[in-house]
């Protein structure tokens, strides 16, 4: 089994740093080892998402230069005591990693974790290919409109140039909206799948708990094991190769109390 992944999009604000955080959040409690490591220097994120952003002493970019070790530089999560971040730079440059730096780093960091999930910051440029150079799987995410698409699908192509073959590729789609869908005024998943052409992986519903969470410092999937949380944890599931059938990544609506009345009084006059 893979155990080093990198999360990646063509296009910058599809959550591809809430999926990063979320994930991890959710294999630490399922009781493996993570390491997060954010790739996007000079825009870093990760460590505000996890509420870790007072906690740096080192980056990745004192890592590659050789000022410290990788684990010197680790910031332990606050609760999740095996669940590790490797935090990027804010005043360095994307030029100042290198892939071969970020590939020594993965290497020594590998035998310490279950997992290494690293962040890649959007585009295609040198942070693209500094994040996607030490992993062995690559998740693209996407949400549901057209420009989205596109750009993963160009990833997708550029990914398989870097030498990942399609089996070694998942996409996630971010933000659907099921009643959008159900109206037909939201692409469905056969449709992204048909024009991207890759394992799906996860579908993540576009609700109001993760604005909250990600705005609070604290990953939606810490809140408990309902909603948005259980779909990480059916995300995290499939990474470990168990089955979990994709329409489970969406919870059942909860019927107002009119639409519940009127289904249990037709169910006693039927």
């Amino acid at each position: 089994m893979e155990k080093v992944f990198v999360i990646t999009s063509g296009k910058g604000g599809v959550g591809k740093t809430t999926i990063t955080a979320n994930l991890g959040c959710t294999l630490a409690k399922m009781g493996d080892r993570v390491c997060l490591i954010d790739a996007d220097i000079g825009l870093k994120n990760l460590d505000v998402v996890l509420g870790l952003e007072n906690r740096i002493i080192h980056t990745v970019v004192d890592v590659a230069t050789g000022r410290v070790k990788p684990e010197e530089a680790l910031v332990k999560h606050k609760t999740l005591k095996n669940l590790y971040l490797l935090p990027a730079s804010q005043i360095a440059t994307k030029e100042m990693v290198s892939p071969e730096d970020m590939k020594q780093i993965v290497h020594e960091l590998y035998p310490n974790f279950d997992y290494i999930i690293i962040d890649s910051p959007a585009g295609i440029e040198r942070g693209f290919r500094n994040a996607v150079a030490a992993a062995e799987m690559a998740i693209v995410v996407t949400t549901p409109d057209l420009p989205s698409i596109s750009d993963a699908d160009r990833v997708i192509g550029l990914l398989e140039s870097s030498g990942f073959d399609t089996g070694k590729i998942r996409l996630i789609v971010n933000r659907i909206k099921p009643k959008m869908v159900k109206r037909g005024e939201m692409l469905t998943k056969e449709d992204i799948v048909e024009v991207l052409a890759i394992q799906l992986l996860g579908l993540i519903p576009d609700t109001d708990e993760m604005v909250i969470a990600t705005n609070r410092g604290v990953p939606v999937s810490l809140n408990g094991n309902e909603g948005v949380a259980q779909t990480f944890e059916n995300i995290a599931k499939r990474l470990k190769g168990q089955p979990v059938n994709i329409e489970e990544d969406i919870p059942a609506e909860k019927l107002s109390f009119v639409e519940a009345f009127l289904r249990l009084f037709r169910r006693t006059r039927g």
